[in-house]
């Protein structure tokens, strides 16, 4: 007996150490993790679990996992477990449709669970490992960077709406403090003396009571320094910073770190945005890009602010161009990096197979795309866009803006298209023509809150049709031939005071909060750079019909015309010279041509383009951005390189809608534009284009 009894005195030690191992593992373990036993009852849960689900770690033990579920999907959850209990096998994570956990406070969060049955304990057991899938650091990132993006045009129609520089000054603390989840944010503006500065606007832990307070401008304060350097300061720690001296107040809130950008105008630091936060070490790039383009958008408009009261209408029109011109080329290269970034996020394997990570991409797509919005916007109205004018089939557009309006206005509301012909044709901008024909119809439905009718015509027309007001199409032009694009409603029509302001920037009829006024100045602005017209024709309780003329394409016999498909197809390993400051956008657009085939030779300068092409760089087309930084512009980099190479095809693009301009107008037929923000498709389009070019 004692022979055989000492087997199993033996294994007793060693079954009780792998079972404080496995109890050290399971508590120590950074996913939660729960065992539930076959009935669904939580058997052990780690703390981890308790952590994310909101609960004490003793409470979740004899808890039915079903509670763990929402509600509404508890039956379903049911019947799932059930199965699976009748063969259980290991399910790694991300193999599940979106699945969403319930917390001890009733919120959700959305999670990725791995299930493992454990087998040989007695009763069926099954480890539950649990994720939260925001805790991902490249989800996290892309919805930071959207976050961003959206409060930068929440401050940019802010900017927009407002006339009263006071009540911006005063939101720009909160939006920064709002989108970077700190303590404090203030704006300081220097004196007229110029020797001062004085605390405007605050908001978080020093708030309203801070403003009035003044600091000398002295490079020994934050404030000051920046006015030295004339560059944003950031400082990871206040208690290890010798630049400047820390004040009480920082002292008194708490503040650990701080990061304060300049307020320029025409080159001039006129004040500093300053953000500050209790935790050390708390900003870094995309904090400082998006606290630039917020001092950048504020700053400028500050200025417009100034001088607004002094321009008559045609003035204020260039006074907005000047606007976005101040921002655009910063606030589109981060909107670059942003859908950049997110475009490639979107095509990873570990995306494209989770619902839900996929959602999360598309909302900060979405965020992005409303960002770019406004920039579009403004251009427009001011005619600073860049129009890229191609044949248009009007026929197919219409129905097309049709059936999307049908699924989205009040079923009251009633939607016919007319046209003269299946194939009319227009020469205009795509994108922009239809943005201009919504921009009309939304309005037109607001018109029409009890329903009514939303008619769409087409005819072709070899001069433009009568009552046309200033902004007829000149009388030299009118052999060519036209088609009129009319937008009707049924609604309560315009006054002839609203009628005539109709086009004017920021006026609007509608309540406060519900419009900017810029959708009809949108499309006067559009309209009139497709070398075309616009008309109203409204009566009180009658209705409105808002006429756009626009030219067919050059040469065609008849205003109807087919427009095959572009093509992007690029040749295999075709070299490309990418330079681009940004160093962020740099790696952007260098994936973009890498998927596309393409090999990519990537610089940050014109200087640095020229010296690799001299230490032997073969490349077929370069890319460059137009504002390179202090030194050569991109212009001036591609005459140099094509005096160089002549065979070589060149691509310019910029954020900055005025440059593009300006290089459309001056630069060779054989040279290609692109604006930022792009998508891959976009540029694999531009380059098939220059491609299909004869080089110089």
């Amino acid at each position: 007996m004692a022979a055989a009894e000492e087997p199993q005195r033996d294994s007793e030690p060693a079954g009780q150490v792998q079972q404080s191992v496995f109890r050290s593992l399971f508590t120590a373990y950074p996913d939660a993790l729960l065992l539930v036993e076959e009935a669904g009852m939580i058997v052990m849960a780690n703390p981890a679990a308790a952590r994310l689900l909101g609960y004490e770690v003793g409470e979740l033990g004899g808890l039915p996992v079903d509670a763990l579920v929402p509600e509404a999907i508890r039956p379903r959850h049911a019947a799932y477990r059930q199965g699976y209990a009748r063969s259980p096998q290991p399910r790694p994570m991300g193999t599940q449709m979106e699945l969403v956990a319930r917390r001890k406070d009733g919120t959700e969060v959305m999670v990725e669970i791995a299930l493992s049955p454990l087998q040989g304990h007695g009763v069926p057991l099954v480890v539950a490992a649990i994720r939260d899938v925001g805790a991902y650091p490249r989800v996290k990132q892309a919805l930071q960077r959207a976050r961003y993006a959206e409060h930068l045009a929440q401050l940019g129609r802010l900017a927009v709406d407002t006339r009263e520089p006071q009540e911006l000054l005063g939101q720009v603390p909160t939006i920064a403090s709002e989108a970077l989840e700190i303590e404090a944010a203030v704006v300081y503006l220097l004196e007229p003396s110029r020797v001062e500065f004085r605390i405007v606007a605050g908001a978080g832990v020093l708030g309203s009571e801070v403003v009035g307070l003044t600091r000398a401008n002295q490079a020994d304060t934050l404030p000051g320094l920046v006015a030295a350097q004339g560059r944003a300061v950031r400082t990871p720690s206040l208690r290890d910073e010798t630049r400047f001296g820390v004040t009480q107040q920082f002292v008194d809130a708490g503040i650990c770190s701080a990061l304060a950008v300049p307020l320029l105008d025409r080159g001039r630091v006129v004040g500093v945005l300053a953000a500050l936060s209790s935790r050390t070490d708390r900003f870094g790039d995309d904090e400082s890009r998006f606290l630039e383009s917020l001092a950048n958008l504020l700053a400028t408009s500050l200025q417009r602010a100034q001088t607004e009261e002094a321009l008559s209408h045609s003035q204020r029109l260039e006074s907005v161009g000047q606007l976005t011109g101040g921002i655009a080329h910063d606030f589109n290269n981060l909107l670059t990096v942003i859908q950049g970034n997110l475009q490639v996020l979107e095509e990873m394997p570990a995306i494209e197979g989770d619902a839900h990570a996929r959602q999360l991409v598309s909302a900060a797509f979405r965020a992005s795309r409303r960002a770019a919005e406004l920039t579009s916007k403004l251009l427009a109205f001011s005619r600073r866009q860049v129009l890229q004018p191609t044949s248009v089939n009007v026929d197919a557009l219409l129905r097309s803006l049709a059936d999307m309006l049908r699924r989205t206005v009040d079923q009251h509301i009633g939607i016919e298209v007319e046209t003269d012909s299946p194939a009319l044709t227009v020469t205009a901008d795509p994108g922009q023509l239809e943005s201009a024909l919504l921009n009309i119809a939304i309005n037109a439905r607001d018109a029409m809150p009890g329903g009514g009718v939303l008619r769409f015509t087409a005819s072709a027309s070899r001069i433009a049709p009568s009552g046309l007001e200033q902004t007829a199409v000149d009388p030299s032009t009118l052999a060519e031939r036209y088609v009129r694009i009319a937008v009707s409603d049924t609604g309560a029509g315009m006054s002839e005071a609203v009628r005539e302001r109709a086009f004017e920037p920021f006026f609007t009829t509608k309540p406060a909060g519900r419009g900017t006024g810029l959708g009809l100045s949108t499309v006067y602005g559009f309209v009139r750079q497709s070398r075309g017209s616009i008309a109203i024709d409204s009566t009180l309780g009658v209705g409105t019909t808002i006429s756009l003329v626009l030219p067919c394409p050059v040469g065609s016999e008849d205003p109807v015309a087919s427009h095959p498909g572009e093509s992007t197809d690029i040749p295999e390993s075709l070299s490309v010279l990418l330079v681009e400051d940004d160093a962020e956008v740099r790696v952007v657009m260098g994936r973009f041509l890498e998927t596309l085939g393409c090999v990519v030779h990537p610089v940050p300068s014109a200087e640095d383009a020229l010296k690799s092409l001299e230490q032997g760089t073969k490349a077929d087309l370069l890319l460059t951005d137009i504002a390179l930084g202090p030194g050569m512009r991109g212009t001036a980099l591609a005459h140099a390189v094509q005096a160089r190479a002549p065979t070589m095809h060149v691509l310019l693009m910029s954020g900055f809608s005025a440059e593009l301009i300006e290089a459309d107008r001056d630069s060779p037929s054989t040279w290609e534009l692109l604006r930022k923000p792009c998508s891959r498709e976009e540029l694999a389009g531009a380059i098939s284009r220059v491609l299909a070019r004869p080089a110089p």
